[in-house]
């Protein structure tokens, strides 16, 4: 990927899509493939319009598209892209979310019993922070006129940033340049400004935590070496370490254990977030709920994806008015089962989201016997969902004003790309 693509990427990544990516993000050729002929199809059909140009209804054709990939998303991780798998994904607990958060990711199928864990936590993993000297921020720089350069060392590379000291700049405007210039390096490296009674610090923290075997840093800065003026890394104070990186410590049924990240797996059965210290003498247990929680809890999920989606869109109806042709359709897919949803303690509210009665919801799933006979109108509801946000990110400028140039001849009409085209510029915009 060229620097110029790389930049693209990483805009869209850190302004568009915020959520984490799942396996569900990667695709093989042959739905791609789906997905390529899908496209050809919707612009061999689709009338002439009008480039949009207002960065505001770009943003929301691009917000649109990844609040669609996260709904589908949320019904493919309860087991709704095959076939009767939705509603029977497990549920993991923790007794104590404060010390650590569970995600069950052994199989569904599996014959065999789950073991619980006792899991004690007696330290976090913790990021390297560096942290310059606090300088007068309006006072002026006392760096020459001139271009520098320091070097940074991490994960076994080594990155040159330079940068300029106009005259007369302030030491402040300096530290605010560097701020920018490392943040979007996007090199593992996140750069803040810190301040006390009118003197400002530049602060580097690591994204990464915990230390490898054999290393006892995890970035270096140096300007030693580097190609252009050196002088900056002494007059900010680049080269101090305020903290040190340190791994996770902790125990798993008696186990001492060490970890570089507060992010790991039991047993390739949990997937564990380690969050806070346990308490002396107090370890936080670690298993699987009942079927009944794990099915009251994928009916919450399911619900909650389908609220944000519809609250997301929501967001948009004073600024794009077609928004609201969505939340018709949204609301409209959940009518259809309005009378079973209630049964089951879902209702549908004015806004087009769903409420959850929970001791409706819980009698149901603790009577229930079949799972495709008692929530079947549930799984059509969400096969329903899933079609909408298969159209919704295919097209989400179907979704978006915009003014009509002509239709195509009937009959006469051959596949172009200018409506992918269109959307795809969006991201692009401004880079070339």
């Amino acid at each position: 990927m060229g620097p110029v693509l790389n930049t693209v990427y990483n805009n869209y990544v850190s302004t568009y899509a915020p959520k984490p990516l799942t396996k569900y993000d990667t695709h093989k050729k042959s739905e791609l493939r789906s997905v390529y002929n899908s496209i050809v199809k919707l612009n061999k059909d689709e009338p002439w319009y009008l480039p949009t140009t207002s960065k505001d209804t770009q943003q929301y054709a691009v917000n649109l598209k990844e609040n669609a990939r996260g709904l589908r998303n949320t019904i493919a991780q309860l087991g709704g892209l095959e076939k009767d798998g939705l509603f029977r994904k497990k549920s993991a607990y923790s007794t104590d979310e404060g010390v650590a958060t569970a995600v069950y990711v052994g199989s569904e199928e599996s014959k065999t019993e789950v073991p619980d864990f006792q899991l004690e936590v007696h330290a976090l993993a913790t990021t390297q922070e560096n942290l310059g000297l606090f300088l007068q921020g309006n006072g002026r720089a006392a760096l020459p006129p001139d271009t520098y350069s320091f070097d940074v060392n991490i994960n076994d590379m080594n990155y040159e940033f330079q940068f300029s000291v106009g005259e007369g700049e302030t030491n402040q405007q300096v530290q605010e340049r560097l701020v920018r210039l490392i943040n979007n390096s996007d090199i593992g490296l996140r750069a803040s400004l810190a301040e006390s009674e009118g003197r400002t610090s530049l602060r580097l923290t690591s994204e990464a935590t915990g230390l490898a075997p054999g290393r006892d840093y995890i970035f270096a800065v140096s300007d030693d070496h580097t190609s252009k003026t050196h002088g900056a890394v002494e007059y900010l104070g680049l080269d101090y370490t305020s903290r040190d990186a340190s791994n996770a410590s902790f125990s798993v049924d008696g186990e001492e254990l060490t970890s570089q990240s507060n992010h790991l797996t039991l047993g390739q059965l949990f997937d564990i977030r380690l969050t806070g210290i346990s308490p002396e003498g107090q370890p936080t247990k670690i298993g699987l709920k009942t079927d009944v929680e794990s099915l009251t809890d994928n009916v919450f999920h399911l619900v909650g994806g389908y609220n944000d989606f519809v609250r997301a869109a929501s967001s948009y109806l004073e600024t794009q008015t077609r928004s609201r042709q969505l939340i018709r359709e949204m609301k409209g897919i959940a009518s259809v089962y309005g009378s079973s949803l209630e049964t089951m303690g879902l209702n549908l509210a004015e806004d087009g989201t769903l409420d959850i009665d929970r001791d409706t919801l819980r009698e149901t799933a603790a009577g229930t016997q079949d799972i495709n006979e008692t929530f079947g109108s549930l799984k059509s509801f969400s096969n329903m969902l899933l079609r909408k946000s298969d159209q919704v990110s295919l097209n989400p400028m179907d979704y978006v004003e915009k003014v009509m140039v002509a239709y195509k001849n009937p009959g006469h009409n051959y596949p172009n790309p200018y409506i992918t085209s269109a959307y795809t510029g969006m991201m692009f915009d401004g880079y070339f």
